[in-house]
Order: structure tokens, then C-alpha cells, then sequence
């Protein structure tokens, strides 16, 4: 039986978790080994991290929360899900393992160099995994541009949404705040 991580705890799929489209194993109810290439879904694309332990997870924050590249940090896995689910990549004939997949890891702390063609959070995962920069889903969008179209709109389509819903929320407590003053 499979299991996957949503909202802090080990859970059961599914049927509206677990489809058979889905190209990587589900999280088993035990932590991942260190050094595991974690999925996290989101709107238009698949955000890459490797676990490093203790609850723990390397990552390219890149565009994963505003349009504005973020450096290579590690958070823990609530921040790195930030609320979608977590899913293991699998990785056949890996090059590097365990402990030396997270000191790879480690070592690009702090880089500030995103680049979503060149340099995003996928590209730093294989390389921390297979020792060389590849990200299927630029592949895949470069192969097929209606699929980069699709990605896009739906990206930039959460991020608005996100962001109205925001500036909602901001507006509705100046309101009450001006209404108590």
C-alpha cells in the first residue's frame, strides 16, 4: 500500500489522490531516506526538492511563491509542500545516494542563480541525484509548445488568483480596521 504526505501528517491515498497517470511512486508511511527527490504539485508545473532529513527538504524556492527567483534554501517539508501533496520521483540508477546526494545539495546553499529554462528547481534536484542538470519539464515544453502554453496560463492563473485573494483579504481588514478606529 502507498501513502503520501498532506498537511503535516502520513496519510492513505486515495481515488482523488492516486491516479494511474501519476509518473513516480507515492510516499510510503515511512520517512523518505535523505537524499530522496521529492514532487510537490502545483498549478501549471511539478515543484523538485531533496529530502535531508529530520523533516527537512533542499530546494530552489525559484518561482514557487512569487514571480521574484529564489536561492537554493532548505525549509521544512510543510513549507516545501506549502499545503499540495508530496510524491518520491523515482530514481533509477542514481549516481549519488543518501548522505552524498544531501552534501550536493548543501552545497548550492544560499545560489541565487534561477533560471526556469536553465536553472530551476528540477535542474537541481537530477544534478543533486544523477550529477547533471536536466528538467523534463522544460524538455517537455520545448518539444511541445501547446504544453508550454497550458503550464504557463495556469500559472500565471494561480498566481493572480492567489494574489486577488490576497489583496481581498487586505482590503477587508482596512475596511474593519478603519471601522474600529
Amino acid at each position: 500500500m502507498t501513502h503520501f504526505l498532506q498537511h503535516g501528517h502520513w496519510e492513505e491515498p486515495n481515488a482523488k489522490t492516486e491516479t494511474a497517470q501519476t509518473p513516480w511512486n507515492a510516499i510510503d508511511d515511512t520517512e523518505p531516506q535523505p537524499g530522496t527527490h521529492l514532487v510537490t504539485p502545483r498549478h501549471g508545473y511539478d515543484h523538485h526538492g531533496v529530502y535531508v532529513g529530520e523533516g527537512k527538504v533542499m530546494h530552489y524556492a525559484g518561482l514557487c511563491r512569487s514571480l521574484h527567483g529564489g536561492p537554493v534554501e532548505e525549509v521544512s517539508i510543510a513549507r516545501f509542500a506549502a499545503g499540495h501533496q508530496i510524491w518520491i520521483k523515482s530514481s533509477p540508477f542514481p549516481k549519488y545516494v543518501g548522505q552524498e546526494a544531501v552534501r550536493r545539495a548543501r552545497s548550492r546553499l544560499g545560489e541565487n542563480r534561477y533560471r526556469l529554462l536553465t536553472n530551476n528547481c528540477e535542474h537541481f534536484c537530477t544534478w543533486c541525484v544523477y550529477g547533471e542538470s536536466r528538467s523534463e519539464q522544460v524538455e517537455e515544453c520545448l518539444a511541445f509548445p501547446r504544453v508550454a502554453l497550458r503550464m504557463t496560463t495556469s500559472f500565471f492563473k494561480a498566481f493572480f488568483e492567489g494574489r486577488s485573494k490576497a489583496m481581498r483579504s487586505w482590503l477587508d481588514n482596512t475596511a474593519l480596521l478603519q471601522r474600529l478606529a
